[in-house]
């Protein structure tokens, strides 16, 4: 009996000894991750903001397939949510803030947990690839939480490898999708023709992005000091493709309403094309998918007997990557002229 006394004396030690060493952990709990993703900060923005785009980086979904999740009308922006139960438990998580492509803010409820607040950061590097913080924090904590953080290891241990886990399967996710691309085979048709404001150049497969950036830049140059106006998307004309020196004539065109007179001495010109029979193929990706494209519609050239024509073959570039900042958005048609 003397023994027992003891023991419950022991363990009376114990628990006073715990419940103390409970009660002064601090009333505040921070995890921080980062991850450099190579993709532009508005790509991995887009993703993160909206919530029906979480399941498929979720690592506490991963770990426990049986956590049910649930998706409101609104997921995206300011007041998007979501929700998901686990064991009967239930949690919510919500945006209360945004700064586009640089910071979101959001406020997360867990069963009867106080609620924390969760916060991203995108940051530009400068080889284009984005730094991506991802932060919980909480603070008042009561003394059940603290208990179970204490008792579980503490929030880091709890928390930390989720969303380094997180991170991982979020660059590949945003990584992936900047890779998708289709191509599809529009057939025979017209192009309207007209005129065109244009510079010739040449180039190879590995310098080819460069200079077409730099043609572009010194056509827009030159348009805006005289006044001219753009009427369509800017294109390109391929006079001479020579695969065995890898070498590529090409002029760079922005299309105008009018003729444009132009000075002797100008390296900038006006062209135009005529209404023509064309044969159209249309590629969704990365313009790196191109030979891709060309190659489908000559081997449907080729196939079909059909024959082309003197006028030279044109690609349009139909969105600005600049409003497009995920590649796998990107169109591009590209036109054969045929007889």
């Amino acid at each position: 009996m003397k023994a027992l006394k003891y023991i419950l004396f022991l363990i009376l030690i114990v628990v006073i000894g715990l419940a103390i060493y409970i009660a002064v952990q601090p009333n505040f709990y921070e995890v921080e991750r980062s991850r450099t993703i190579k993709a532009p900060a508005a790509v991995v923005y887009n993703n993160v903001i909206d919530f029906k785009n979480w399941e498929a980086w979720n690592s506490w979904k991963e770990e426990h397939p049986e956590i049910e999740i649930s998706l409101p009308e609104k997921t995206n922006g300011i007041g998007g949510s979501y929700s998901w139960t686990q064991d009967g438990d239930v949690g919510t998580m919500k945006t209360t803030a945004t700064a586009a492509n640089d910071s979101i803010i959001q406020e997360m409820q867990f069963s009867d947990f106080p609620k924390s607040d969760v916060k991203w950061n995108f940051t530009t590097n400068e080889d284009g690839s984005t730094t991506v913080n991802w932060k919980i924090s909480g603070k008042d904590l009561p003394f059940g939480f603290k208990a179970f953080a204490t008792l579980m290891g503490g929030m880091e241990k709890q928390i930390g490898p989720h969303y380094e886990r997180g991170l991982e399967m979020l660059d590949s996710v945003v990584v992936n999708s900047m890779k998708a691309y289709s191509v599809k085979t529009d057939g025979i048709t017209e192009y309207g023709g007209g005129f065109y404001m244009y510079k010739t150049t040449s180039a190879t497969s590995s310098n080819i992005s460069q200079i077409m950036g730099k043609q572009y830049g010194e056509i827009m140059t030159y348009m805006a000091k005289n006044n001219v106006v753009q009427t369509g998307m800017p294109f390109t004309i391929y006079n001479e493709m020579n695969d065995a020196n890898n070498n590529i004539i090409m002029s760079q065109a922005i299309p105008v309403q009018n003729k444009v007179e132009i000075a002797q001495d100008s390296e900038i010109l006006c062209g135009y094309i005529p209404k023509t029979k064309v044969f159209k193929t249309t590629l969704k990706g990365n313009y790196t998918n191109l030979p891709k494209a060309w190659e489908s519609a000559m081997t449907y050239i080729a196939q079909n007997n059909l024959q082309q024509s003197e006028l030279k073959p044109f690609e349009i570039y139909q969105t600005d990557p600049g409003n497009y900042p995920n590649p796998a958005d990107w169109i591009t048609e590209v036109y054969i002229p045929i007889k």
